[in-house]
């Protein structure tokens, strides 16, 4: 139990884009900031839950259209979606993609390092970027 004056603990990015990403699918169709600060329970400030929506739009996993003096958004990506974006992104920071690929598919359980093989081995397997 946190005691007077303490913060809770801070919840990291990816945490925070999940769970905006969530509210946004959950609605009924586009929402709008205050909609998706209202979804999670006002425990994030309307500010930070923009600077969220942003960095999902950079990201391409939202989009947005203007509705009056504000924005709507919508999903465009799912959970999978935004974990495979981020896993692109930290292989794109690496000088040798060959080694780290090499290295995360020696690296997982058997039955996953099976479905990648698997996936691999389709033709015409759908992206998802």
């Amino acid at each position: 139990m946190t005691g007077h004056g303490q913060r809770p603990p801070r919840r990291g990015q990816g945490q925070l884009e999940s769970l905006v990403l969530s509210a946004l699918r959950e609605a009924d169709g586009p929402a709008t900031a205050g909609r998706v600060q209202q979804h999670l329970g006002g425990d994030l400030a309307y500010t930070t839950v923009i600077t969220i929506l942003t960095r999902l739009l950079t990201k391409g996993a939202v989009t947005r259209e203007r509705a009056g003096r504000s924005f709507v958004w919508t999903p465009v990506s799912d959970q999978a979606g935004l974990a495979a974006h981020r896993m692109r992104k930290l292989l794109d920071g690496e000088s040798d993609r060959n080694a780290v690929l090499a290295s995360f598919v020696t690296s997982l359980e058997p039955d996953d390092e099976r479905l990648v093989r698997e996936l691999l081995g389709r033709p015409g397997v759908e992206r998802t970027d």
